[in-house]
This record gives C-alpha cells, sequence and structure tokens, in this order.
C-alpha cells in the first residue's frame, strides 16, 4: 500500500474518531502522519506492512488487545523494549524487542499511528508529555 493510500485512509479515520470541529484535529492528523513514518523505519520490518506480524513469533499490532487495552504496558514496550513473555490476542509470545531509540515524541507519533490503524480505533491521543511520565 502506498504512503499516500495509507495516510488517506487513516485520515478518513482520525476525521471520524476524533470529529470534524475538534481542535486537536489536526494536531492528531500531523501526529499520524508522522507516525507512519515511524513506523516504516523502525517497525515494519518486524510487525510487517499490515501489522498482523509474524505468526508464533512477533505479536501482531493488528486488531491487538495487548495495545487497546494496556496503554503504559504498550508505551512502555516502545519506550524500552521487552523481553519475555507477552500475551496478545490470547497467544503468548516469548521473545524480545530492542528500544528503538525514539524521542517521546516519535513514540506518541507511532502509537497514535498504530492504534488508529490495522482495525485499532483510538480515541484517546497519546502525548509527548504522556510518554515522558512512563517509568522502567
Amino acid at each position: 500500500m502506498s504512503r499516500l493510500v495509507m495516510f488517506s485512509v487513516v485520515y478518513l479515520l482520525c476525521f471520524n474518531v476524533f470529529g470534524q470541529n475538534s481542535a486537536n484535529n489536526e494536531d492528531v492528523i500531523d501526529s499520524i502522519d508522522r507516525g507512519v513514518i515511524i513506523y516504516e523505519d523502525f517497525c515494519m520490518n518486524c510487525h510487517l506492512v499490515d501489522g498482523e506480524g509474524v505468526k508464533n513469533v512477533i505479536p501482531p499490532l493488528a486488531a491487538s488487545d495487548f495495545l487497546m487495552k494496556k496503554r503504559s504496558e504498550s508505551l512502555k514496550v516502545v519506550k524500552f523494549g521487552q523481553s519475555g513473555k507477552m500475551v496478545v490476542n490470547g497467544k503468548t509470545y516469548n521473545g524480545s524487542m530492542a528500544a528503538m531509540g525514539l524521542t517521546n515524541q516519535e513514540i506518541a507519533d507511532v502509537m497514535n499511528y498504530i492504534t488508529n490503524s490495522f482495525g485499532n480505533s483510538n480515541a484517546i491521543k497519546f502525548t509527548e508529555q504522556e510518554v515522558l511520565k512512563i517509568e522502567k
């Protein structure tokens, strides 16, 4: 899927999720647009273009109950990396993910993209300040 098509889909989703008259709508769209680029650079090699991950090896981001129900834990994984068991959509994964060295703003941007893509729908925007508060 081209970046333009992907952005158009994300834009329409944000437009519907965050509302036409939302003062933060443009901020969210900008964040998601930046998040697409971060996802392509840092996440796509393992989690794949469609966010499905690799069966029994790399957990999916697509329609992920972990992402949608464990906000702080999800941020912690992206910020600090993760090693050991993790249950996503009822399946146990036992691997590791290195910290990517992203800034707090980059983490917020990629999380806004991921949680509003691949069958996920999140109406609560991730912010740099929220990521800053996440501790190991």
